[in-house]
């Protein structure tokens, strides 16, 4: 194959008591990228379309990306990335994963595939540490695998596919307001106490058992967040109403999606997903804020060959 064109999908990171080790992929949002084999030996951002991004390569989440996959392999096979943009950077909802993750998945797979998903997520990183300043894998690993991932260790690198319930359903409202990553993980607290660190602990082991065992009363009650949200939500415009909207109308829990502004809610079956996404319409579209909102299944296999 000398090019490939790619589906590269938005995640939800964190899930409220999962920071940084935690996040699942969406399958009704995402980039499309087509990315094709030059002989200059050289890696291009020949266009991008949908969004104002770097189209130097160095500054390009998945130019970084790949150039590190290239440097790994030794290899000057040069590339020609095109981005259809249609997440919106600052968005909350995982853009420069998908960028930097669906261009190593597709030029692994036009060499050949030398690499396997483990290594591909550590690639990807590097284009989130272009972006925040912080190479985390919870929004690149599900948007490479699918489903749930759980960052079990950052050095060494492993990251476990967690099992996903039929029925989840996730609502996401992005407020068209914008938080950048850098500055959304400036003003978190790098201490917090054995108390907040115990509960968060008990949480995130809840919530992994409840994807195991199907349980969707555990998992809504897994979703709590006392270390980040309070803080982070503070930048989003009726976040304490917009949660209690969310339970009013059965969402299993409600939290901020990555660093923000985007807000998720995580429903059991479409039914209730859609009363949730229909209040926070109604009641959002009263406060003088742009929006969109996406009504989403999880995304069992992450990034795809179109």
């Amino acid at each position: 194959m000398a090019e490939l064109k790619v589906f590269a999908p938005a995640t939800v990171a964190n899930l409220s008591c999962g920071f940084d080790v935690l996040g699942c992929c969406l399958d009704s949002v995402g980039d499309e990228m087509l990315i094709r084999k030059n002989n200059l030996n050289q890696v291009r951002i020949t266009k991008i379309t949908g969004q104002d991004l770097p189209m130097e390569t160095d500054q390009n989440v998945a130019g970084v990306a790949v150039k590190a996959l290239l440097k790994e392999l030794n290899s000057n096979q040069g590339f020609d990335i095109e981005i259809d943009k249609k997440i919106k950077p600052g968005s909350g909802i995982g853009s420069s994963a998908a960028s930097s993750a669906g261009a190593v998945y597709a030029v692994n797979k036009l060499l050949n595939e030398p690499f396997d998903a483990q290594k591909l997520i550590s690639f990807a990183m590097q284009g989130e540490l272009l972006a925040s300043g912080n190479a985390h894998a919870d929004n690149v690993a599900p948007a490479l695998l699918g489903g749930f991932s759980l960052v079990r260790s950052y050095d060494p690198l492993e990251v476990l596919s967690l099992p996903v319930p039929q029925e989840l359903v996730v609502v996401v409202l992005h407020p068209m307001i914008e938080i950048k990553t850098k500055d959304s993980r400036s003003i978190i607290k790098q201490n917090v106490s054995l108390k907040s660190a115990i509960n968060q602990w008990g949480n995130l082991g809840a919530l992994v058992s409840a994807l195991y065992t199907e349980d969707y009363d555990l998992l809504g009650r897994s979703l709590q967040d006392e270390i980040v949200e309070p803080v982070r939500s503070i930048l989003i415009p009726y976040f304490q109403d917009l949660k209690v909207l969310a339970s009013e109308n059965g969402a299993l829990g409600f939290g901020i999606s990555g660093s923000g502004p985007s807000v998720y809610a995580l429903c059991k079956g479409e039914q209730i997903a859609k009363k949730v996404r229909d209040a926070i319409e109604v009641f959002y579209s009263n406060k003088y804020i742009d929006f969109e909102l996406h009504l989403s299944g999880i995304n069992k296999q992450g990034v795809k060959v179109l």
